[in-house]
């Protein structure tokens, strides 16, 4: 069976060395010294200034809203995983959603300033793939309008913009650690942000708002994460410029065996050091994209339509008119990517891709 990903995993006695450091400690949880070591390493790896290792990626786009207080309209993209979306309804806002654009399928920039209105306190931007947004353009809009400006970050670790970690930019960025990302801690995200208020203002929300264990500053939940996941995250950074590697040279595979074959992909922004995060393609149509998930099924080889379907006709929310979205929904097919992949693999995913058609 090929899935759409697997998970990396390190050789199994370098995770061990630190479970059983946890097991002579006793110290599972509740901002542990792996935990702690790992936000370290992490900051360094990433150049970042603050970060905050959370549980997920969707309590990170929670504390987000809450630590900026956003109450309103948010604009935001109907091209993302769910948790984009139902983070905004979850927090008490409205989602507003933008068209994509087509070539990169990111939030349309040209669109946002038309959507905004009196009730607008944000912007939330998803970097599509680990594609990023024009993100000069969306920072000029929110400095014109006084709006914040959060990054669904998820499929970014490991790419850059001009130079620095898109996790870098805007009030806050949001990162996910879920075993299917570049980089996992088995189950995770991340906060990040350059403000100092902000990052105290998250550690409170993080643990249940405690100053100390008898002394509450704020309102807060359980987004903390454990020794168990941090050892995992502190291996797996051991290997993360090999996963990096392999990764791009697998896309790069995939270019050449599908060099003749009807499909475009995603523009990749310019300025981006790109991380090879998924490998989508754009089919004619739906009834191609269809028929080549049979094809591939009937072979045991499982790609994925991801994004679908447009978050606009999610049940909870209205839906909006994103005629780009809706196309693109309903042609996009991500291939099996994986560090341990083989370009075997990849030579039988495209021969039956393309024979498909």
């Amino acid at each position: 069976m090929i899935p759409v990903t697997k998970p990396f995993l390190p050789p199994k006695e370098d995770y061990i060395s630190l479970i059983d450091d946890i097991w002579q400690r006793q110290w599972l949880t509740n901002n542990g010294p792996l935990v702690n070591e790992l936000e370290e390493k992490l900051k360094n790896y990433l150049g970042v200034d603050n970060l905050l290792f959370l549980s997920n990626g969707t309590i990170a786009i929670q504390l987000a809203i809450k630590a900026l207080e956003l109450k309103g309209e948010i604009i935001t993209t109907p091209f993302s995983y769910v948790a984009t979306t139902s983070s905004i309804v979850w927090e008490g806002c409205t989602p507003v959603f933008v068209d994509i654009d087509s070539k990169s399928f990111n939030i349309d920039v040209n669109k946002i300033e038309e959507a905004i209105t009196e009730k607008t306190s944000a912007i939330l931007a998803t970097h599509v793939y680990g594609n990023p947004c024009d993100i000069d353009t969306i920072s000029k809009i929110a400095q014109k309008h006084n709006l914040k400006v959060i990054y669904d970050a998820a499929h970014c670790f490991g790419t850059l913009y001009k130079g620095k970690s898109v996790f870098s930019f805007g009030d806050i960025s949001t990162g996910s650690f879920h075993a299917t990302k570049v980089f996992h801690t088995i189950e995770g995200g991340a906060v990040f942000t350059k403000s100092s208020e902000l990052l105290k203002k998250m550690s409170y929300f993080r643990n249940f708002g405690h100053e100390t264990p008898i002394k509450f500053e704020s309102i807060g939940i359980n987004a903390k994460n454990s020794e168990f996941h941090a050892a995992m995250g502190l291996v797996n950074l051991n290997y993360i410029d090999e996963i990096l590697l392999r990764r791009r040279e697998i896309s790069m595979y995939y270019d050449f065996k599908l060099s003749g074959f009807a499909h475009t992909k995603p523009q990749i922004n310019e300025f981006a050091k790109f991380n090879y995060s998924y490998y989508p393609i754009l089919l004619e149509n739906e009834r191609h994209v269809v028929k080549a998930i049979e094809v591939l099924n009937s072979n045991y080889i499982y790609p994925r339509r991801y994004f679908y379907p447009s978050l606009d006709t999610l049940p909870y929310v209205k839906e909006s008119n994103v005629p780009v979205c809706k196309s693109i929904v309903n042609r996009v097919l991500c291939l099996p990517l994986y560090h341990s992949l083989k370009n075997e693999d990849v030579d039988l995913i495209c021969r039956l891709l393309i024979s498909s058609q």
